[in-house]
């Protein structure tokens, strides 16, 4: 089992070479829409209530039925978002959602939006009785219902073990999201040949801006404005390119109260002659064919 220190080459961005897109644009913004299958049998991965005596109660009804919102309302929401700015997302999906939730899945499909692995539900990767073929039988129904192969993968709750990399790469997977690392994509070391790291986002992201840290409705789009400002003036002057990932899930931001600001936002970025929205399989491709030097 490899170290993920020893699987990444560390290099200081004035090392690298500057970067171009073919519409010289400055800034790639990488929407990750996250779509998993909450198990009521299981603790649930996440709580907006917790138990009256605080103790950990199953079946955990409030928070199951929480989650369970964003995938029959929420998800809706988010769909018309994008298809209203002409935008497809890369979603991030427990392979047990294709069979648990068929409407969602189909819809994602046909609107085009990109497969990326999450697990087969949603628990940590140290959790899984057989992590292997978690990811086989994920990345294969994948597959078998978009009828495309599955290259992407980021693990629930960005959680890996020490040879994850290795058995993604024997799956087929050619980059992930976990490696939070960078402003750029970075090449991951692995048994199985090289993976590609984009640059997830733990920032912005709305389980840590809304859920953890209780921030209101108007904080993640605030943080996106300045992120874009700043990484757009960086590709300027110096990079060529940046990419900017938000991450975000129908429970908490398609609710009512906080889809009309996410919206704008993407609104803006839309608009932006500097801004182009891509999917993961057309960054990697990209990166791979820039030359990096990372």
């Amino acid at each position: 089992m490899t170290n993920p220190v020893e699987r990444l080459r560390y290099t200081a961005p004035a090392d690298r070479p500057r970067h171009s897109l073919p519409g010289g644009q400055k800034l790639i913004l990488w929407p990750v829409v996250n779509i998993e299958n909450w198990l009521i049998e299981n603790p649930m991965p996440r709580q907006v209530l917790v138990a009256p005596t605080a103790a950990v109660l199953q079946p955990d009804l409030p928070n199951w039925a929480w989650h369970e919102y964003g995938m029959r309302v929420g998800f809706w929401r988010f769909l018309e978002m994008f298809e209203n700015y002409g935008m497809r997302p890369t979603l991030s999906i427990n392979g047990s959602v294709i069979g648990a939730y068929p409407r969602v899945a189909a819809a994602a499909r046909d609107a085009g939006w990109e497969f990326m692995g999450h697990g087969w539900v949603q628990v940590p990767t140290h959790k899984m009785p057989d992590q292997r073929e978690a990811i086989s039988r994920t990345v294969k129904t994948i597959a078998d219902f978009t009828g495309r192969a599955c290259h992407g993968w980021l693990g629930p709750g960005l959680t890996e073990t020490l040879e994850t990399p290795d058995l993604l790469a024997e799956a087929g997977i050619n980059w992930l999201g976990d490696f939070v690392v960078d402003d750029l994509p970075a090449r991951v070391a692995t048994a199985h040949g090289e993976l590609l790291s984009l640059p997830y986002s733990v920032e912005l992201n709305d389980i840590p801006v809304v859920m953890i840290q209780h921030h209101d409705e108007a904080e993640l789009p605030r943080r996106a404005r300045l992120h874009a400002k700043r990484l757009i003036a960086e590709a300027e002057s110096a990079s060529g390119v940046k990419i900017m990932c938000i991450a975000i899930h129908p429970y908490i931001s398609a609710v009512p109260h906080r889809i009309d600001a996410l919206a704008a936002l993407f609104a803006e970025l839309a608009a932006d002659p500097r801004v182009i929205a891509m999917q993961g399989d057309e960054i990697a491709a990209w990166y791979r064919g820039s030359g990096d030097g990372a």
